[in-house]
C-alpha cells in the first residue's frame, strides 16, 4: 500500500496510523499527527480503491452503504500491511493507534470489528458502523475516541452512538465527543482527541 513512514523520537510511544477520508492521500493527516503526538512514529497510508478518481479504503454501493465483501477484503489487506510494516520499520505491532477521518475512521473501526489485535487504540473522526450483525472480538483493554458532529449529514448521531455501544459491549473503553458541527474535521475535536490521547 502506498504510504509514508516517519520515525518518531520516542520509541516508547505508539505508532500513529493515519487513515484519510475519501479523496484524500497519505499527506493529508500528517499535520494532525504532529498535533496529537510529535514524538510518535507515523505511518500514513493511502487507500487502494478509487471512486471517480478519489482514493478510498474500500468500495461503497451508495452514500453510507458499504460493499461488505470489499470491506472485509480491504480490512484484511490493511491488517496484513500493518504486520509487514511493523517488521520493515521495526516498530511494535502491539502499539498502534489509528487516527482516521470519515472513510479512514470506518476502515479503522473495521479493523477493530474483525481483528482483535489489530490496534491498541483508535481516534475515529466521524465514523459510521462498518458492519452490523456480526460478533466482535474481545476488545478489552482497547481505547477508542469517537468525534462526531451533531449536524453531520453523512454520519447521523445514531451511528456514532451505535458504534460506541458495539465497541463498548465488546470490552473497549470508548469516549464519544460531540461538536455542534457537520462532517468537517475541526481543530476543536482534534484538541479534544489530543487531550484524550494524553490520558491513555
Amino acid at each position: 500500500m502506498k504510504h509514508i513512514f516517519q520515525q518518531g523520537s520516542n520509541p516508547d510511544k505508539p505508532t500513529l496510523l493515519l487513515l484519510h477520508g475519501t479523496g484524500g492521500t497519505e499527506e493529508d493527516l500528517l499535520p494532525l499527527a504532529k498535533e496529537v503526538d510529535p514524538e510518535a512514529n507515523v505511518l500514513s497510508v493511502r487507500g487502494n480503491v478509487l471512486e471517480n478518481g478519489m482514493p478510498r479504503f474500500f468500495k461503497r454501493l451508495a452514500e453510507g452503504v458499504f460493499d461488505e465483501e470489499d470491506l472485509i477484503f480491504r480490512t484484511k489487506e490493511l491488517n496484513d500491511f500493518l504486520n509487514d510494516a511493523a517488521k520493515k520499520y521495526n516498530f511494535s505491532r502491539d502499539n498502534i493507534t489509528a487516527v482516521g477521518y470519515s472513510n479512514g475512521a470506518n476502515i479503522a473501526a473495521s479493523l477493530l470489528f474483525h481483528y482483535q489485535d489489530s490496534l491498541a487504540a483508535a481516534i475515529l473522526h466521524h465514523p459510521i458502523v462498518p458492519r452490523r450483525g456480526i460478533n466482535l472480538p474481545d476488545l478489552s483493554g482497547k481505547q477508542v475516541f469517537i468525534a462526531a458532529g451533531i449536524n453531520d449529514p453523512i454520519c447521523p448521531s445514531e451511528e456514532s452512538e451505535d458504534l460506541q455501544s458495539l465497541l463498548g459491549n465488546a470490552g473497549a473503553s470508548v469516549e464519544l465527543h460531540w461538536e455542534n458541527r457537520g462532517h468537517q474535521l475541526t481543530m476543536a475535536e482534534v484538541q479534544a482527541a489530543k487531550k484524550w490521547y494524553q490520558t491513555i
